[in-house]
């Protein structure tokens, strides 16, 4: 999954008996640019968000073909934004569109991120937000079964033969649903198809190129487009690089093996503030906890509700990036000394839950390969995964195991190659796990006038912008110039920032303060209003 909690609470088991089960689904032939499709122009109006409102920003939908083999057959709806530029028009450098992610994040708040760009580095774009195809508020919007995140999951690991079976029958409930709900749309929503809608929305636009500000599965999305359309690409941003040699399935195994390295991260930096938290003088009797507590939630959830897979869910965000770090130790704490569970209730969320981004997510991972279809192989690769991730591998694979049951047919991976992308900026850290640095790397090979900046030893998943200087102060000037450093020889990162830092917990003392005051700020408003 390359998502946050967000977008969807992950999901969860399966296990060790249940003989080889297959798929019925056979990939089709390698993706194709559309044929021509000429959609009409934007109608814009005002905005229903009120954070868009207070912007300035604009509205509107654009209809676009449900399949764009037939371009003239029917139509869908996508809801886009637009902030327009603030510096005069003859410094105008065109529209900036912006993906946060998923596959299945909303991106209609985006059109404010210009406002975030320091020093204004974005004053001379039109910023694009957009849902994509079947997300937020494009029409029509998926859904399958909105709850089927919430709470009262089967345990996650599947520990009996009865728990993944349990699993597999909801899997299969959640895939049969998206079938029944999703109706054609379903067979239409890969990554090419939103690459297409992307370059139907420059042509409503009356631009010959675009910019792109791509984060996460978004970076992805980028990859693809500019590899159907890399004349149209102009200023590229790519912020947290999925690897496109590994997209669905290994994808979700390489993140396993991450978010276990990750937290154990965390667990550390709870360790070392022992004095503010008292769970643990060293990372491992902190994780000894940790699953000591999950254990006594799988014999008896707290208040009914905080169970072992929402406990692990709380934590999968720190293993994602340092936002949010003390509030998850403070909820860890006050439930270890007061049983407080609220607070944890409250990091989870509550009712009424939505399925949409879980549902596009699957509707996208699920058709833009296949994936394995012998059960027997998840069940091998998964447990073997365990062994050395107990943490997260579990919850993945039961987040992504309705495409075993997926109803829509699958199509072959687009081979990417971005040697026509006149420019790009890639940004990741070290230590990613949603989208582990190997994965930029690979991007930097494929796209020889990139360059990669790495935010060294950093966890955090795409954060950029995040008040690091060395690391904005490149996105600006490339944004305002078009200008990159100068790209180094070998494989490796052409140059080297410090990461989002780690924060320092209130109470911690004098000398662990001073100790760690050098560096940047973690986002503040921009992590809590949009988030990843």
């Amino acid at each position: 999954m390359i998502k946050t909690r967000r977008f969807a609470a992950v999901a969860a088991v399966v296990g060790v008996v249940l003989s080889a089960l297959t798929v019925s689904t056979t990939a089709s032939a390698a993706p194709q640019k559309s044929p021509e499709f000429t959609p009409k122009a934007i109608q814009w109006g005002e905005c229903d968000n009120p954070r868009l409102v207070q912007a300035g920003a604009q509205c509107g939908f654009l209809e676009v073909p449900l399949d764009y083999a037939h371009p003239n057959g029917e139509k869908i709806k996508l809801a886009v934004s637009r902030v327009t530029h603030k510096s005069p028009d003859s410094e105008y450098q065109g529209p900036m569109l912006v993906n946060p992610g998923g596959p299945g994040g909303s991106g209609l708040i985006y059109a404010i991120f210009g406002d975030f760009v320091p020093d204004g580095g974005g004053d001379s774009y039109d910023w694009i937000g957009f849902d994509p195809r079947g997300v937020g508020s494009s029409q029509p919007s998926l859904s399958c079964i909105p709850d089927y995140d919430g709470y009262n999951r089967p345990f996650f690991v599947p520990i009996t033969p009865g728990l993944e079976r349990t699993w597999l029958q909801r899997s299969k409930n959640y895939a049969q649903a998206c079938g029944a709900n999703g109706g054609k749309l379903l067979e239409h929503m890969t990554t090419v198809d939103s690459a297409n809608d992307m370059e139907s929305i420059r042509k409503a636009l009356g631009v010959k190129q675009i910019n792109y500000y791509g984060f996460s599965y978004g970076t992805y999305l980028g990859q693809v487009y500019g590899t159907l359309f890399p004349e149209r690409f102009r200023r590229v941003v790519f912020d947290g690089n999925v690897n496109p040699k590994r997209v669905w399935y290994d994808a979700n195994i390489d993140q396993d093996i991450a978010f276990d390295r990750n937290i154990k991260i965390y667990f550390d930096w709870i360790a070392k503030y022992d004095s503010v938290y008292h769970l643990g003088t060293t990372g491992r009797q902190v994780e000894a906890l940790f699953y000591q507590k999950q254990a006594e939630l799988l014999r008896a959830p707290a208040g009914g509700v905080i169970g072992p897979d929402e406990w692990t869910d709380v934590f999968l965000q720190a293993a994602y990036y340092v936002y949010g770090w003390e509030d998850v130790a403070n909820a860890f704490a006050g439930f270890v000394h007061d049983g407080d569970w609220e607070t944890l209730q409250q990091l989870y969320g509550t009712p009424p839950f939505n399925d949409n981004g879980h549902a596009v997510y699957l509707a996208v991972s699920c058709t833009d390969t296949q994936w394995p279809k012998n059960w027997t192989k998840w069940r091998v690769d998964n447990w073997r995964t365990f062994a050395q991730a107990p943490f997260e591998t579990w919850g993945n694979v039961w987040f992504n195991a309705p495409c075993v049951y997926w109803p829509a047919s699958a199509e072959r991976p687009v081979q990417v190659n971005g040697r026509r992308v006149a420019s790009a900026l890639l940004i990741n850290e070290t230590f990613d796990s949603a989208t582990p640095y190997s994965g930029a790397l690979e991007v930097r090979k494929l796209f020889p006038n990139s360059v990669l900046i790495e935010g060294v030893n950093g966890t955090t998943h795409s954060g950029s912008l995040s008040g690091v200087e060395c690391t904005d102060s490149l996105i600006v000037n490339y944004l305002k110039t078009g200008a990159l450093p100068a790209r180094k020889s070998g494989n490796r990162s052409d140059v080297q920032c410090d990461p989002v830092p780690q924060p320092v917990p209130a109470g911690a003392t004098a000398d662990q303060r001073s100790a760690t005051a050098s560096g940047a700020t973690a986002r503040g408003e921009l992590a809590v209003s949009i988030p990843r």
